[in-house]
């Protein structure tokens, strides 16, 4: 698969998120949704560190990422893809 394909791809699994209603899917499921995306998406600097920690939601968003943090953007790509695709399929979307 070229490059051009799988961003092609990306952008409309990102898309087709947004139909997935939010309370369907479980938090962890979430959670790992969030850390695939920003390991697709983001530069290699995290800006939740300089976030307050005190606030659970970002630990919890940044437990995510950093459990992702050593796969290749296309690889998370990927993943974030077969992972919508999947939760598509299951809601009948």
């Amino acid at each position: 698969m070229s490059e051009k394909d799988l961003n092609t791809l990306f952008d409309e699994a990102f898309a087709n998120a947004q139909l997935i209603p939010q309370e369907s899917v479980p938090q962890d499921m979430q959670l790992v949704l969030y850390g695939l995306y920003k390991q697709a998406t983001s530069e290699t600097s995290n800006p939740l560190l300089f976030q307050n920690p005190q606030d659970i939601r970002n630990a919890f968003k940044l437990n995510a990422w950093m459990q992702v943090k050593n796969l290749p953007p296309d690889e998370a790509k990927a993943e974030y893809i077969k992972i919508i695709n999947q939760l598509l399929k299951e809601r009948n979307l």
